[in-house]
């Protein structure tokens, strides 16, 4: 999806069009060594690569989202690295988006960085959204804000995470409200400055599981939800939390699907399942 003058439109308007047509769900490709085993794969490059290959041929045409969890590759080094460049490529020839699962967040020249290797034209790893960190401050993440709209890519910010450690700090209350509910209006007040209401590239994430979810009416962005399926998360947890913010809720399943590998006919199965029910681009 490009302009007329050839530029790549921004990520919340692809995402908007790619949901419309395929659903709202969306599948990581999570090659731990445990999977890989499971799977009958080395755990190596090659094996990562067989994964990953694997992965692609079942669903890559089906979902409008992959999610790579990167850590799983940068864990076999260079080589790793490689596999993993090749599959952000091979997401978009799906006609997919990619979201690489970095959580990256640092400041200045650092963060500065990381923007231009997951969100720059022309870098091996670029990505159409990457998942980024706020708590060293939103503002820190200037760079990837800035390099996101620039490049037409987004950007998935933590903001209440499902994980037991989160729940302390995420829910803590100042004058703003929870830190969680801080990010997203935050989050909110950058979409609509850069991209007017509704429709914007910058979105958050929120956990399918959590009982206290944040108001997400504001955030005029994507949300991206896991923790649905194995992790215990249900189609109603994920219409619950989402709320207004819906339509424009990736819900991430992975391990419910990857376990019915390595058959590409099984995982296909599972997904195309999944995906009559994760269809929200309707709701109102």
């Amino acid at each position: 999806m490009t302009g007329s003058d050839g530029s790549r439109a921004p990520f919340g308007a692809r995402l908007r069009s790619v949901v419309a047509d395929r659903g709202n769900l969306c599948v990581g490709i999570d090659p731990h060594p445990a999977l890989l085993e499971a799977w009958g794969l080395e755990v190596s490059p090659a094996g990562l690569a067989r994964f990953s290959r694997l992965a692609l041929d079942a669903f890559g045409d089906l979902v409008p989202a992959i999610k790579p969890q990167v850590a799983f590759f940068e864990e076999h080094g260079s080589a790793g690295i490689a596999v993993l460049e090749d599959v952000l490529s091979s997401i978009g020839e799906l006609g997919a988006l990619s979201i690489a699962d970095a959580k990256r967040g640092d400041i200045g020249s650092t963060m500065a960085g990381y923007a231009r290797a997951w969100l720059a034209d022309g870098s091996p790893l670029a990505c159409d959204a990457l998942t980024v960190s706020p708590y060293l401050g939103v503002g820190a993440l200037d760079a990837a804000f800035d390099a996101a709209a620039d490049s037409g890519r987004g950007l998935f910010v933590l903001a209440r995470t499902s994980n037991p450690e989160a729940g302390e700090l995420q829910t803590s209350t100042g004058e703003r409200g929870t830190v969680a509910q801080t990010v997203i209006d935050e989050i909110g007040r950058r979409n609509t400055e850069a991209f007017g209401r509704g429709g914007g590239s910058f979105g958050v994430v929120v956990g399918a599981t959590v009982s206290d979810p944040p108001r997400l009416d504001g955030l005029s962005g994507p949300v991206l939800m896991p923790g649905v399926g194995e992790q215990g998360g249900t189609l109603a947890d994920v219409r619950r939390i989402a709320g207004p913010a819906l339509p424009d809720t990736l819900a991430n399943i992975s391990r419910h699907v990857l376990r019915a590998g390595p058959d590409v006919g099984e995982m296909r199965a599972v997904v195309s399942a999944l995906t009559t029910q994760y269809r929200f681009a309707d709701t109102t």
